[in-house]
């Protein structure tokens, strides 16, 4: 069996390689491999928590905790996001554990939209690319929190339960607590991992596809130039750990484009759209990503017209 295979892999490369090699093939494959591998080690992570939470976590918890009225946990969970070193990969599972375990939806939305923009790690590597522009980290940590309270609100208010799917995870009677962990990190990494190819598949066509000068074309049209990076952040996909170094790269373009890039990516991206839908369902995904794509362009440009 191996010799068949391995002939077979030699005649693939021998007959396929002289067509491999074209610039924006190997610019795809770069970026698809580049977002998966920059991806995968947190959305192991995010399992990982997901799995424990589950497992070891008891529902009373999450009752002492937070808030028992919706609109009052919203905004403690969107706090609890600044504990959370990771990106946007990990939240989707985090936050599909939460509601497993009780937590209200809302509270859980928050939390996943603000845990990869306002942690530790992220606001340090902005402050790191934007040198001298304080400025710019407190507006990308307070325009992701606000955006990250009114989406949950606002989904707490309009939102109705047959819109999500919330995964049932329950313990099989007589199995171990590190059974169930290791039974859930196995099925949500399965699970989420293929739609985080797919993401990553998307974001590497388009961006081969657009033509970067499309872009630096419309810096100078300040409201076109806003909607053109926040679109940019969604096609292009980058771990929030990463984005700020693009976005400082971005010269072309105001300040607060800049924030719009950076507030919209770790919320609304190809990899994370697709990694929501597979986890609560496509009836979520075409209604919380545009309402969460609104508010955080909004909320940008007040926030960068009042700080930046």
């Amino acid at each position: 069996m191996f010799v068949p295979l391995v002939g077979f892999l030699l005649l693939g490369n021998f007959l396929l390689s002289p067509h491999l090699t074209a610039p924006a093939l190997r610019t795809w494959s770069t970026i698809f491999v580049a977002i998966c591998v920059q991806a995968i080690p947190f959305l192991v992570f995010g399992v990982a928590l997901s799995a424990a939470i589950t497992a070891f976590v008891p529902p009373s918890f999450w009752t002492r905790v937070l808030p028992r009225r919706p609109y009052a946990a919203v905004p403690v969970a969107d706090v609890a996001g600044l504990v959370l070193p990771g990106c946007e990969c990990a939240s989707v599972p985090v936050a599909s554990g939460l509601m497993a375990r009780g937590v209200t939806p809302a509270a859980a939305l928050a939390f996943l939209l603000a845990s990869p923009a306002v942690n530790p790690v992220v606001l340090v590597a902005t402050a790191v690319a934007f040198p001298g522009q304080p400025l710019m980290v407190v507006g990308r940590f307070a325009a992701s929190l606000i955006v990250a309270v009114l989406v949950g609100w606002i989904w707490q208010l309009l939102g109705r339960p047959g819109r999500l799917r919330i995964p049932s995870r329950t313990a099989r009677e007589g199995e171990s607590r590190w059974a169930s962990f290791l039974s859930a990190m196995r099925h949500d990494f399965l699970h989420a991992g293929g739609f985080l190819v797919v993401g990553g598949l998307t974001a590497a066509t388009l961006n081969v596809v657009v033509p970067r000068s499309w872009l630096l074309s419309v810096g100078d049209i300040p409201w076109l130039s806003v909607l053109v990076l926040a679109v940019l952040a969604v096609i292009l996909s980058i771990c929030s750990e990463a984005d700020a170094f693009v976005a400082a790269s971005l010269t072309a373009f105001s300040p607060t484009a800049k924030l719009a890039f950076l507030v919209v990516g770790p919320m609304v991206d190809l990899k994370l759209i697709a990694l929501q839908a597979g986890t609560f369902g496509r009836a979520f995904a075409v209604r919380f990503v545009p309402l969460t794509f609104t508010v955080a362009v909004l909320v940008s440009v007040l926030v960068g017209w009042v700080l930046l």
